[in-house]
């Protein structure tokens, strides 16, 4: 998005984090906002809003350590804020999984596609992906590989469509208000 802060970049005249809060605000007991800019306007949501930990942008693993110090809950669901059309059971089916298989983390999978982003990862993995950012790790994929994970399969691949550039912010205004 050509260095905006996609989260509060306008989908129908509403940033796409208030999409992604709206869709997920009645799945969870707690939401955390992880920024590291623009943090009054995210204040302004109405929930905590989190910097990370560690200097300089370390990417999203840094966002979701920093969750994982202060939620209050075992479980946290981490999710990106330019994905405004997520399940509205994205946690139900999430952690369905993640109970039956004993897995630490359950990740999305749409026709083969893994949507790494978003997760639902217990608590008790905070020491080990505290490890890998002090040892350099960034990629998320390269975290996740690590973790005894399960990969839940969705059927929806427009549920999981995150929105990067201008030209599918555009395409997609459309496919929100259809849905």
């Amino acid at each position: 998005m050509e260095g905006t802060d996609k989260g509060l970049t306008l989908l129908n005249g509403r940033p796409l984090v208030a999409w992604v809060l709206e869709r997920i605000s009645a799945q969870v007991d707690e939401i955390l906002i992880s920024a590291n800019r623009n943090l009054e306007r995210y204040r302004q949501f109405g929930y905590p809003v989190l910097r990370d930990a560690t200097p300089g942008f370390q990417g999203p693993l840094a966002g979701l350590c920093s969750a994982m110090t202060k939620a209050a809950h075992p479980l946290l669901l981490c999710v990106p804020c330019d994905t405004p059309f997520l399940p509205n059971n994205l946690v139900e089916i999430l952690l369905d999984a993640l109970e039956e298989s004993g897995a630490d983390i359950a990740i999305p999978v749409v026709d083969g596609q893994v949507h790494r982003a978003v997760c639902l990862c217990r608590l008790t993995l905070r020491p080990g992906l505290e490890n890998f950012l002090d040892q350099g790790g960034r990629r998320v994929g390269e975290w996740q590989a690590q973790l005894n994970r399960v990969e839940v399969a969705f059927s929806d691949a427009q549920a999981f469509l995150n929105l990067n550039t201008r030209e599918e912010l555009a395409a997609s205004a459309e496919t929100l208000d259809a849905r």
